[in-house]
């Protein structure tokens, strides 16, 4: 199947300012490694130290803009390739899986678990709640449908107290980075379908910009391998999050050379 690149350019809980702009770059790179043209999706504008309870209601055109063209990407039978500012995009992405691909994983990599409710945010940044959205723990107004024990979150490592309980409760497979490794990915996937979700804070913070940075993460080699064993034809999508551009264009290419390659795999280049 082909891959159709989107990239997201509508403010969604953006809290710094090289969000929007990192996901263009990506999806430019994107384009570079496959030569496939992108979309975009949403008009930019600034950042903002917002509640959810904003931030939500003033993207919905976007997220209700990006839910309808990955439903047009499935119905035309071919896979996803998002390029998103923040993770609070998945919102919109992954009720569609849900619908769509009701039998499979959702490999969540990210230093966080996002899986905080309005009862349980301390931040009040939608981004920190996606996950409990479409696991139906809340109501975003874009869907739910997400079985929780068919969602692995990846190289974890700063999760709240009330967060982890509920992560514990709904039966969600949390791994730390020491046990993110290519077997136990794979002996959780196995013959299913799977749907890949990338937040680069969950690498060690140096070698792509993030927001959100957590010492103590992956190595962009340790991704690659993982990416590099499940078999392509489970792949049914692949979302980037949290690239943080900056004003250094060299260290952008630079970081934006250890994303592509991590993320190679995916695309057909083993």
């Amino acid at each position: 199947m082909t891959f159709e690149i989107i990239f997201c350019q509508g403010r969604i809980a953006d809290r710094s300012p090289g969000a929007i702009e990192g996901a263009a770059k990506t999806a430019r790179a994107l384009q570079e490694l496959t030569g496939l043209p992108p979309r975009s999706v949403g008009t930019p504008s600034p950042p903002r130290q917002d509640d959810w309870s904003s931030s939500l209601p003033e993207a919905t055109g976007t997220l209700t803009e990006l839910q309808s063209e990955v439903a047009d990407i499935f119905r035309r039978g071919h896979r996803p390739l998002m390029a998103m500012n923040t993770c609070s995009a998945s919102l919109a992405t992954l009720p569609v899986v849900a619908r769509v691909h009701p039998e499979a994983t959702i490999l969540w990599i990210d230093a966080h678990g996002d899986f905080n409710t309005p009862q349980t945010t301390g931040s009040g940044y939608l981004g920190g709640m996606v996950l409990a959205a479409v696991c139906g723990l809340w109501e975003s107004g874009l869907g739910q449908g997400v079985d929780p024990a068919r969602v692995v979150i990846a190289g974890a490592r700063d999760i709240d107290p009330a967060e982890a309980e509920l992560l514990r409760q709904a039966g969600v497979c949390v791994l730390s980075p020491e046990k993110t490794d290519p077997d136990s990915i794979i002996s959780i996937i196995g013959d299913r379908a799977v749907w890949i979700h990338v937040d680069w804070d969950s690498l060690e913070p140096g070698f792509v910009p993030a927001a959100y940075a957590v010492p103590n993460g992956l190595l962009p080699e340790t991704l690659r391998t993982i990416f590099e064993k499940i078999p392509a034809d489970q792949i049914i999508g692949v979302e980037l999050a949290e690239f943080e551009s900056s004003s250094d264009g060299e260290k952008d290419a630079t970081s934006l050379r250890f994303l592509m390659d991590a993320i190679s795999p995916l695309l057909g280049s083993r």
